[in-house]
């Protein structure tokens, strides 16, 4: 666990509050998401604010960044009550967030250096002749908050180019940029490594002690524990609980949500599959990597645990038909498998949740139902298209199944929590009856409930025997939560592969270290305090 630097102790109710919120509502027509919510938020303290998905925690980072201007009751800040009407007026006034979409805060086409510098650019009479080596400049200025030294030759590609890890750091630099006085973040290290994360850590904290106030979205515990002063939980749109350190973690589980949970599950049901459904030989996962080979067995939940950069997504893409092996050979049931094309995996009955769902899984503007069927309307009708009614049951199951929070199927998948959003991507590839289930990084930016309602789904998928599922994942608790067999990979190659039951949580952290220290030099942090 990352160990804390804050002192304990402290009386906010001394110190003047940055931003202020008074009754501050929010209703979608008929839908009231956010309820008479009063908050002050102090410099130089972090604010951790957590909720199940759905609780309204985005719709709170909405309005306090300008983003949805539809709310009612006052945001105040340095005392002074504002309209937040733009994100730009927000970030005028010193509030600046850095969203889970990270996706969203990137423009193809533009530099590195210029997407670091995007509100210069975008403010042409604040700087008229800015040009690309003064950008360059900026942006190096920037990244060097984070310790970050991007060679120049980087900076001036284009930033599409960027693995999710690096555009998130790219984000955060910008919002970085102006002195902020209110920092949001929303689940910033979801797509960070181990040592990336560390550093932001330690950026946050240097950054709070020159009295940024700073609001930290997560539903990893472990990082709450080691970060923040304060704890917010929202719950149906309502503040359930706010307290300082030392956290009663246990009081704030039941409060967020609304009910007695346990924070570690005992696992009791290790199964071992004895069908291999899917076979890798010989087969290397990234350029200077040894030959893998792997199997995977009907009847079990594999848990594939590596750092970013590992081969997980690698191996993934090979098996989705998303990518072709350089040598070696990939086997389903026994027979060649030689997928060109996604759609050659899903006629085999492979299919894949990706990584990155804005980007990869989902239909923005789009329903539930259609984000749901999509995929199958030309495998499951002559047509092309599938009837209305067999849409709507589907997608209702799905509904159900996982505990979608939302209107119906009919509902527009941009109103879901991100949280929901990955429900239904999850639930869409498991209610086709998959062979073969590949989930890489499943329970990013999930709360424990969902968490555990995806892992019972997927239980449920192997429990006949019939099935495969691989949960890749670079969180060492995800992993022991949901898998019967761990693999640890470790630069293409596998450093551990014991079922759930023979192994411990130090051996497989000791499996991350042991010989490949080297090559990483963190493990991820736990996502539970102790």
């Amino acid at each position: 666990m990352i160990e804390s630097s804050i002192p304990e102790g402290g009386e906010l109710a001394t110190l003047s509050p940055v931003v202020s919120l008074s009754g501050v509502s929010v209703a979608y027509g008929s839908n009231v998401v956010l309820t008479d919510v009063t908050l002050d938020f102090f410099a130089g303290r972090i604010t951790a604010l957590l909720g199940a998905n759905g609780a309204g925690k985005s719709t709170l980072i909405k309005a306090l960044s300008g983003a949805n201007p539809r709310y009612s009751g006052d945001i105040a800040v340095d005392g002074t009550v504002l309209h937040l009407s733009s994100p730009v007026l927000a970030k005028a006034h010193g509030i600046s967030t850095v969203h889970q979409k990270v996706a969203d805060g990137i423009v193809p086409g533009l530099s590195i250096a210029e997407n670091v510098v995007l509100d210069d650019l975008a403010s042409a009479s604040r700087h008229p002749l800015r040009n690309a080596k003064q950008s360059l400049l900026d942006a190096r200025a920037a990244l060097a908050t984070l310790g970050l030294d991007w060679p120049d030759s980087l900076l001036a590609q284009d930033a599409a180019r960027l693995s999710i890890s690096d555009a998130q750091l790219l984000v955060l630099a910008r919002a970085l940029r102006g002195t902020p006085r209110l920092l949001i973040l929303d689940e910033p290290t979801s797509a960070l490594t181990a040592a990336e994360a560390e550093r932001l850590f330690d950026v946050l904290r240097a950054l709070r002690d020159t009295g940024l106030s700073i609001v930290y979205v997560s539903h990893r515990f472990g990082e709450i524990e080691a970060l923040a002063d304060r704890v917010v939980v929202l719950r149906d749109g309502l503040v359930q609980h706010s307290s300082e350190r030392p956290f009663a973690w246990h009081e704030i589980l039941h409060d967020m949500l609304g009910r007695a949970t346990e924070l570690e599950q005992t696992r009791v049901d290790v199964r071992r599959g004895d069908t291999v459904v899917a076979r890798v030989s010989g087969v290397p996962l990234l350029p200077a990597a040894p030959p893998l080979d792997l199997e995977m067995r009907a009847g079990e939940v594999l848990g594939i645990l590596g750092l970013i950069g590992a081969g997980k997504t690698e191996l993934a893409e090979l098996l989705a038909g998303l990518a072709r092996p350089a040598s070696g050979t990939l086997e389903l049931d026994g027979e060649p498998y030689t997928p060109k094309r996604p759609s050659d995996a899903l006629r085999r009955g492979v299919v894949l949740v990706p990584e990155d769902r804005q980007r990869q899984a989902l239909l923005p503007g789009w329903s539930v139902a259609h984000n749901i069927s999509i995929p199958f309307l030309k495998i499951s009708s002559a047509l092309g298209t599938l009837r209305s009614a067999r849409e709507t049951s589907r997608a209702q199951q799905v509904i159900d199944s996982l505990g979608v929070v939302t209107a119906g199927p009919n509902a527009s998948i941009d109103d879901l929590s991100g949280g929901n959003q990955q429900k239904v991507v999850v639930g869409r590839w498991l209610s086709a009856g998959p062979r073969l289930a590949l989930l890489d990084e499943p329970f990013r930016g999930v709360d424990i409930s969902a968490r555990r309602e995806i892992g019972d789904r997927l239980k449920d998928l192997v429990a006949a025997g019939d099935a495969a599922a691989v949960v890749l994942s670079s969180d060492v608790d995800e992993i022991l939560e949901v898998a019967d067999r761990v693999i640890v990979l470790v630069a293409g190659a596998i450093e551990l592969d014991a079922y759930a039951d023979e192994t411990d949580r130090a051996s497989i952290v000791g499996a991350f270290l042991g010989a490949r220290t080297r090559d990483h030099s963190a493990v991820p942090p736990e996502g539970h305090p102790k």
